[in-house]
């Protein structure tokens, strides 16, 4: 006959003291307390497997869990017990599957996702993704099963960003969101992307266009102040050389000295954008600049180093600042829009070829038959053709309106 156990009180339980060894405090229905020579107080559960032999089961330690909270655990084993099921076994699958649930959470399959793009996109687009995804829409959806997730509830995402009037983001968080659930689908997690459904359903932003001056005279305006302006040598360097080569900003300060070539006159790197290689001819304008610059910061990395600190490249601000420190208003001229400027003249004022203006812009450019330039592609004539566009700049910036002839002296 089984002896009979008086249930424990919880002030027994919680007046339990360490002893030499370790002993056991029962409360009936095989639950009992163990308690150890260092004060430990855990739980545990005896039960019959199907083979016979005693089960043992852990419900966790005293006070985390209260006599209560051990007892509700025992009669939750005690009814998979009768139902024929192993009280472990069902603990271990429990455990797995919330294990499995952690790896299917939104921002479980977003990390993944980004890991996995990491070196397929330019780093700068990554880290906007991971900040958008973060700011936005891991506090709503973060924690919630990928193959549960439905239309409304990315558009509640849209609708709270667009509450905030940060439109320009919406577009971005879309996309991210519509990669990582594609993504999703992809690794069998999700059935399918339900961002297609959201079109039409967004407020459109009207993105605004880099302020930029196109006007022959203006032009000529805007050169003479940069030559004027009297800042560090290194951010007059930069401004003077901007019009001519006309990249990106964010490519003009991370330029590296190791990239320039003084024998071919020529700046080769690769464009933040799409992480093709590109090749910068340079004028002789350009030339003289560099090699003024040179004795100066030739020990450091960076052609223009930030003033702070010498191993990094100077800051994006940095040129803003300087038109802006120059006169120049945001709405005349930023540093993005000596590109536009460039493109327009060159263009339709120096009649130059739409395809090597654009392959010098570092914009896509593809042949007859369908297939895209290569770097080097028409390389002599885009020489040419920078020097021919750094006399008209000088033409300009001293108040003559010529157009210097097609063949140009290197």
């Amino acid at each position: 006959m089984a002896r009979l156990v008086k249930p424990l009180t919880a002030t027994q339980v919680q007046n339990a003291k360490p002893k030499e060894s370790i002993y056991k405090l029962f409360d009936g229905g095989g639950l009992f307390l163990q308690v150890t020579p260092a004060g430990g107080k855990h739980w545990k559960l005896k039960y019959r497997r199907d083979d016979g032999k005693e089960g043992l089961l852990s419900f966790g330690t005293y006070p985390d869990v209260s006599l209560e909270q051990a007892r509700k655990k025992r009669d939750e084993a005690r009814a998979q017990r009768a139902a024929g099921l192993d009280p472990a076994e069902a603990k271990r699958r429990e455990k797995l599957e919330r294990t499995d649930r952690a790896k299917n959470t939104f921002e479980a399959v977003a990390g993944e996702w980004l890991e996995v793009h990491s070196s397929k996109v330019a780093e700068k687009s990554l880290l906007r993704y991971k900040y958008l995804l973060e700011k936005y829409a891991f506090p709503l959806l973060g924690k919630m099963p990928v193959n549960s997730l439905k239309s409304p509830d990315f558009l509640e995402v849209m609708r709270r960003v667009e509450a905030m009037n940060h439109l320009a983001s919406v577009r971005f968080i879309y996309s991210a969101c519509g990669m990582v659930m594609r993504f999703a689908a992809a690794t069998g997690r999700a059935d399918f992307d339900p961002l297609p459904a959201l079109r039409g359903s967004m407020k459109s932003h009207k993105p605004k266009h880099h302020a930029a001056t196109t006007k022959p005279e203006e032009v000529g305006r805007i050169l003479r102040i940069l030559w004027q302006y009297r800042g560090t040598y290194v951010i007059t360097a930069a401004l003077k050389i901007s019009p001519y080569v006309f990249v990106r900003p964010g490519e003009l300060r991370k330029a590296k000295w190791e990239e320039i070539d003084f024998d071919a006159c020529e700046w080769r790197y690769h464009v933040t954008k799409t992480n093709i290689p590109h090749i910068v001819p340079l004028a002789p304008q350009v030339m003289s600049i560099l090699k003024e610059l040179h004795p100066l910061t030739c020990h450091k990395e960076y052609v223009f180093p930030s003033l702070r600190e010498a191993r990094k490249p100077m800051s994006h601000s940095a040129i803003v600042y300087a038109l802006r420190g120059a006169g120049i208003g945001a709405d005349e001229l930023t540093a993005h829009g000596f590109r536009a400027m460039a493109r327009t003249l060159l263009d339709e004022v120096l009649g130059e070829r739409y395809d090597l203006i654009e392959h010098q812009l570092a914009h896509t450019v593809r042949d007859p038959n369908g297939r895209a330039y290569n770097r080097t592609q028409h390389l002599p004539e885009r020489h040419r053709m920078m020097r021919r566009w750094a006399v008209y700049l000088d033409n300009l910036r001293e108040g003559k309106n010529v157009i210097p002839p097609f063949e140009v002296e290197a």
